[in-house]
């Protein structure tokens, strides 16, 4: 039985080896296809750019430390977004759990606010809470905070009711229902809807910069734009993508590390 396991660790280690090498390969060619086109003039190169002209400029970013600076301010309201909107968002799923009537009156005034077109109302958000961090902080959370409360409270009514009615059955109030089945059950959910969080906060953050920052990644794209920099633009959706999936990489490990706990038990 054991060496079977061990087989399989194997098998499954070796698989994700060639996953990851696939997915670099990937990358390369891509990058590689787009260069070549760069060179041969098959694409225009001041609208698309080429991986070349893009890493030249990196790298000046980078020897001026300015791109610290601009990474720093970005993912910093990316993460106050991530943790208020998800912290209040599963808070607010728990009350709705917790109480039917509740959860009845407010369900359609969810699906009114999951609907809205939040990007849209951005500057109005903005003239409310401030047009510093705080406003950027705001649209981040108001892109997330619905469809975390929405995500959460399914999460929540679909553990097994067979179980809450033995806990129950045990004299178990809401608080240690919650507490011993609900929440333990969905932790791994939990950790899945920050992942999703992560990408929607990132937007609302991008947004939030290109309507009043001075600074950030979404300044640093906006700015290219505007002067019609597509060198800059470029580097900054490619610095964007490379934050956005290190933050993902980081909550995944920790998804994986809950995963193989709860299976080892």
């Amino acid at each position: 039985m054991m060496n079977n396991c061990n087989i399989q660790l194997k098998v499954y280690k070796k698989q994700k080896v060639k996953l990851l090498l696939s997915q670099i390969l990937l990358l390369i060619i891509f990058l590689f296809i787009w260069e070549l086109l760069a060179r041969l003039n098959v694409i225009d190169d001041f609208l698309f750019s080429s991986p070349s002209k893009i890493f030249s400029l990196l790298l000046e970013y980078i020897k001026t430390n300015e791109i610290f600076k601009h990474i720093w301010i970005s993912v910093y309201e990316t993460v106050l977004g991530i943790i208020i909107g998800s912290f209040f968002g599963i808070l607010i799923a728990i009350i709705l759990w917790s109480n039917e009537k509740i959860s009845k009156l407010f369900e359609p005034f969810l699906v009114i606010l999951n609907a809205l077109p939040k990007t849209a109302l951005a500057p109005i958000m903005i003239i409310w809470a401030g047009t510093g961090t705080s406003g950027i902080v705001v649209v981040s959370i108001s892109i997330l905070i619905v469809i975390t409360i929405i995500s959460a409270y399914n999460y929540f009514i679909s553990v097994d009711k067979e179980k809450i009615k033995m806990l129950k059955s045990f004299n178990a109030n809401k608080f240690q229902i919650f507490t011993k089945l609900v929440l333990p059950s969905n932790l791994i959910n939990i950790i899945s809807i920050i992942k999703i969080n992560i990408g929607m906060s990132w937007v609302g953050v991008i947004v939030g910069e290109f309507l009043v920052s001075r600074a950030g990644i979404g300044y640093l794209i906006m700015y290219g734009g505007q002067v019609f920099k597509l060198d800059l633009v470029m580097m900054g959706v490619i610095v964007l993508a490379i934050c956005a999936y290190i933050m993902w990489k980081g909550i995944d490990i920790l998804e994986n590390y809950f995963s193989k706990k709860r299976g080892m038990k």
